[in-house]
């Protein structure tokens, strides 16, 4: 339930086309829900813009899907509903909730499971996704459904990387056309920072655990990113697609 919702529920309140007994039944479950393994965080997207996401990883798929119908339950709410590190067991469990639940999309890549129920565009302007390999892609591919499940236009820009920067360069006015840019990449990382000294907006680099041993399962991606000389670059967690993809929402919101 967002700030849209609760306004709706208190004019309904105000002008008589609901009763406050009704309206209480709505908000019962706020700030948030207990299910005893996990307690549903309904004010999230009143404090922060978004609606909480479910991390899939860990969870079974029994936990995954009554946590989602916890969240579909209060039918005002008109947010998308988002797990990450999810898999075909978690997807088939949300099904079965039926109603908007069937409608479940899978991004078999990056783990994600969308439930679609608001397609309105609230971001500013396009925030492109660029990839150094196609190694990086699943990474890329959580950002990507991320930040266009939380109302933004996204594009992608994959296979991109340093060991060929003509193939960057040819794609210089789709990186000036970016408001936010998010840039993917393992190896050595260096990526963000030719983009970073290309453009004049945020970028926000993720590093991978893509590379051979001495990557150190993306250890050398992020010290490299932390250390860019790009003054625009900052840097989330090792193959935190999602991270990246939520603060390029808030800043294509602002």
């Amino acid at each position: 339930m967002d700030e849209r919702d609760i306004r709706k529920l208190l004019e309904k309140v105000l002008t008589g086309r609901m009763k406050v007994s009704q309206a209480l039944e709505r908000l019962r479950h706020l700030p948030f829900e207990d299910l005893g393994f996990a307690k549903i965080d309904h004010h999230r997207a009143l404090r922060q813009g978004y609606a909480e996401v479910v991390f899939g990883s860990g969870k079974t798929p029994q936990q995954v899907a009554a946590i989602v119908r916890g969240m579909l339950r209060p039918r005002g709410a008109g947010h998308n509903i988002l797990i990450t590190r999810a898999d075909r067991r978690i997807l088939t469990a949300v099904k079965k909730l039926g109603g908007a639940a069937r409608r479940a999309e899978f991004f078999p890549l990056c783990g994600a499971v969308v439930i679609r129920r608001n397609r309105e565009v609230t971001g500013k302007g396009l925030i492109l996704v660029v990839s150094a390999g196609t190694s990086d892609i699943p990474v890329a591919e959580e950002a990507q459904v991320i930040a266009a499940a939380m109302g933004n236009r996204v594009e992608t820009l994959y296979d991109v990387g340093v060991a060929g920067l003509h193939r960057l360069m040819k794609h210089r006015e789709k990186l000036a056309s970016a408001r936010v840019i998010i840039c993917v990449a393992g190896m050595e990382g260096a990526l963000p920072s030719v983009v970073g000294g290309l453009v004049s907006v945020p970028v926000i680099a993720v590093p991978t655990s893509t590379g051979y041993g001495a990557s150190f399962g993306g250890l050398t991606a992020l010290l490299g990113m932390l250390n860019s000389c790009a003054s625009n670059v900052s840097v989330v967690n090792i193959d935190n697609g999602f991270g990246a993809g939520c603060v390029a929402s808030v800043i294509n919101r602002l």
